[in-house]
């Protein structure tokens, strides 16, 4: 509706001369069903541009909406308050509304907003040097439902996961590996290494001071072992160790997002980078435009240019890149390969790097614009209100499996989900493993369980319902509100992709549970008459069709039964 109610509004203020042409028309809907279907704040926004009374612009403005908007359409345009114009929506728009989300079924709320353009988002990007953890998993499934947020409003959307495969996180891993292949070999005794934390850990000699620890680097050396014997002893090439580590631990990073629904369409790494040249083109482009120079054999980007405080290392004293460099680098193909829209998924602890990549992409010529980045805050698991350290086999943290083998991978993604990515998100293993109406993803899914137990009964006792369901006698004040909760799917995902929000779409979908309980407690559907039963059949079905694919999007399992 706000589609076809906006050129209307956009054709009326283009009649008065003050009201500029980039002025963005906004609806909203209101709290209140008293207060109409969909509002806009558009007269007292203008206000002090037309130097006139909010109320009286909404007044004008109302009378002449009135005369151009379809009255099968908009039942009324109501001026209310200090300037708002109210709209109800007339019947027929919405029992032909009905029955298009009918028609259109699994594709119900698909639009075509971002046809034509491409757009590439990178998550996870966790680098293979150990199993995915909690944070990162919140990364996963974030950067997963915004590509299908964007896929399911139009866009030809690429899924990308971009690690660091050339620097000295690498290298530690494979000093990790090649202690652990030595010792296993019992060419390296033992000693004890002083954690963070204060406690000890037994280790073999030579094991790096900040190395790798946990059960995957033992698995990984025992597989070198098993397939070279004694043969990797004496090199002092790091290669062999790094290549079986990045192999196997990419191979379980693969299969715990298969675990999560999640395939990316791409990898991209450091190493090719420098390989071929694009990180040198880079520095190059900086130098040229005068935003590089040499101290302490260091070379640094003038980043005070952007006005930060200080600028910063693009190339350390030993020649090695700092991160921000191949990130420069990596973003450069992004736009070459043509990208229309790239969003990025980070933690929060990007925050004071990403912009560095920004704006050296905008000296280099790059449409900075073009690139979103989402920050996420991070995780705490805890039970009740207590944090819980979950125990792990495979590392010294709580891995990815760890928490999906706790709780599942449905209640997993729901969770990263229900949140805004700027807020902490606190994980409470009790709620996640309840089994009850309490647990925000059982509500929804045993929701979508219940229409189909009502549909099937209805169907056991010789009801139907058919195609050409009389939906006009759906005139019950829950009816009329289930069928507008239900409308409101196609712009809840558009909105949701728009601002970068997957967690608009539970919220959501727990106002389309609730109306469609309100709606089935009072009105039946076995003892009414065909025509009114076989109606609202026709309204549980389509309940059903938006709770499927709104969990659809989220990545999660809309069940049949429960």
């Amino acid at each position: 509706m706000q589609d076809s109610l906006r050129p209307h509004l956009r054709a009326i203020l283009d009649t008065f001369e003050a009201v500029p042409d980039n002025f963005e028309i906004t609806f909203e809907e209101p709290d209140r069903p008293e207060h109409g279907d969909l509002a806009t704040n558009t007269a007292l926004r203008l206000a002090s541009v037309l130097g006139d009374n909010p109320r009286s612009i909404a007044e004008r403005l109302a009378e002449r909406l009135s005369e151009r908007v379809d009255p099968s359409r908009i039942r009324s345009v109501e001026v209310a308050g200090p300037g708002f114009i109210n709209f109800r929506f007339a019947q027929d728009y919405l029992f032909d509304g009905l029955a298009d989300l009918l028609a259109e079924g699994d594709a119900f709320g698909q639009t075509d907003v971002g046809a034509g353009q491409t757009a590439l988002v990178e998550y996870v990007s966790a680098n293979p040097t150990g199993p995915l953890n909690v944070g990162h998993g919140r990364n996963a499934v974030l950067g997963d439902t915004l590509a299908t947020l964007l896929d399911w409003t139009g866009y030809d959307v690429t899924r990308e996961y971009y690690y660091n495969d050339a620097g000295r996180q690498m290298r530690v891993l494979a000093r990790s590996v090649r202690a652990r292949y030595k010792a296993l070999a019992g060419a390296a005794g033992t000693t004890t290494m002083t954690l963070d934390d204060g406690t000890t850990v037994e280790v073999p000699e030579g094991f790096p001071e900040d190395g790798y620890l946990g059960q995957y680097i033992i698995d990984i050396a025992r597989d070198l072992s098993d397939e070279h014997g004694d043969a990797l002893l004496d090199t002092e090439d790091l290669t062999p160790f790094r290549t079986a580590a990045e192999e196997a631990i990419f191979a379980e990073i693969e299969a715990t997002l298969r675990r999560l629904n999640i395939e990316m369409d791409g990898f991209a790494n450091e190493q090719a980078l420098h390989d071929d040249g694009t990180v040198q083109e880079v520095l190059d482009g900086l130098t040229d435009a005068g935003l590089t120079y040499e101290k302490d054999g260091a070379l640094w980007l003038k980043t005070t240019a952007f006005g930060k405080e200080d600028d910063t290392v693009l190339v350390k004293q030993s020649g090695e890149p700092t991160y921000r460099t191949p990130d420069i680098a990596y973003h450069t193909t992004k736009f070459e390969r043509g990208y229309d829209l790239m969003i990025d998924v980070f933690g929060a602890d990007h925050h004071a790097a990403y912009p560095d990549v920004l704006n050296a992409l905008g000296a280099l010529g790059y449409d900075q614009e073009r690139v979103d980045v989402v920050l996420y805050q991070f995780v705490t698991l805890v039970r009740g209100d207590e944090p819980v350290k979950m125990s792990t086999r495979r590392a010294n943290y709580v891995t990815l499996d760890d928490l999906i083998d706790e709780v599942g991978a449905d209640v997993t993604r729901f969770f990263f989900l229900m949140r805004s990515p700027d807020t902490h998100l606190n994980f409470d293993l009790e709620l996640a493993e309840e089994e009850s109406e309490k647990n925000p993803v059982f509500y929804l899914q045993y929701a979508h369980a219940r229409i189909c137990s009502v549909l099937d009964k209805a169907e056991e006792v010789g009801f139907s319902h058919d195609d050409d369901a009389d939906l006009s006698l759906l005139t019950h004040a829950d009816e009329i509100a289930l069928i507008k909760e239900l409308l409101r799917f196609p712009q809840e995902l558009q909105n949701a992709a728009d601002a970068r929000a997957p967690h608009f779409v539970p919220n959501y979908l727990r106002d389309v549970a609730t109306a469609f309980s309100q709606f089935y407690d009072n009105c039946r559907i076995i003892g009414e008459e065909d025509a009114l039963a076989s109606a609202r059949m026709r309204l549980a079905l389509a309940a059903k069709t938006v709770l499927k694919n709104g969990l659809t999007v989220l990545g999660i399992d809309a069940p049949r039964q429960m």
